[in-house]
């Protein structure tokens, strides 16, 4: 038997979603709390494997299992075994071909960044911060050049192990909210530190550095060494999955959730 789960979490005290040796991972802590439940060990597999201090609310998993169960326990039941930072929203029973990575078609993450002199205590891990002033236009026209279909190898990490860095940009928005800039991207997928890359690209042309034309530039050339530093982690969400509509899966139809809520 197969389940899906929808997952948020804090990533502060995370070392990323990916199991390690010292568990640290969030996927460490649910399959602990996930076994006890299925009184079995358990493998389970996550929509995007999020980095050290990134955060999640709407994560998608699955999981195989023998053990007969009410969906409720899956929820409620895996939910006390875990850190009050990681919460299972909802849970499914899917058919055996559902993978929460490949049955997916598009990924949504959003940025929240923090911009002021001084950096925002409350918000420490849950906002990036940039102290300059920025400059909202240039960065929403910098960001229009991320659209399309592009290789993105200028934007990877130089351990991402995809087999190809081509990925398809649906939204990339910029608003302003007060104090803070919301970055949201859409797309087919994600290679490895690409939303914090590109986040570290936009600040600098908001800050004055570059043009926004400089975006189309960092595109083309496909050489992440001229690209400016990877952003910081702490503001970066996981906000939502879609998949087809013949899972019946909850957020099949919903668009992504907001980081609105936050601020």
């Amino acid at each position: 038997m197969r389940i899906a789960l929808g997952l948020s979490y804090d990533g502060s005290s995370f070392c990323g979603w990916q199991s390690q040796p010292s568990a640290c991972g969030v996927q460490d802590i649910l399959e602990f709390a996930i076994a006890k439940i299925a009184k079995q060990p358990v493998r389970v597999h996550a929509a995007g494997r999020t980095d050290t201090g990134v955060h999640a609310i709407g994560q998608v998993v699955h999981f195989d299992t023998h053990s007969m169960r009410p969906i409720t326990a899956w929820i409620r039941g895996v939910n006390a075994y875990l850190p009050i930072s990681v919460r299972v929203e909802w849970a499914q029973k899917v058919d055996d071909d559902f993978h929460a990575r490949f049955s997916a078609y598009e990924r949504s993450y959003q940025y929240l960044l923090y911009n002021a002199p001084v950096s925002p205590a409350l918000m420490a891990t849950k906002a990036g911060w940039f102290h300059l002033p920025l400059n909202g236009e240039a960065m929403s026209e910098a960001a229009s050049y991320l659209i399309g279909e592009h290789d993105f190898s200028g934007f990877r990490a130089s351990e991402c192990q995809a087999k190809t860095a081509t990925r398809t940009m649906t939204r990339a928005d910029v608003k302003m909210a007060g104090k803070y800039f919301i970055f949201e991207f859409v797309a087919n997928a994600f290679l490895q530190h690409q939303v914090r890359n590109m986040i570290g690209a936009l600040v600098y042309i908001g800050k004055g550095a570059f043009p926004p034309v400089y975006m189309k530039e960092l595109l083309l050339k496909r050489d992440r060494n001229l690209s400016p530093p990877t952003f910081s982690p702490n503001g970066l969400y996981l906000t939502g999955v879609k998949y087809d509509d013949k899972w019946c899966l909850p957020n099949s139809k919903s668009d992504a959730q907001s980081i609105n809520v936050l601020i």
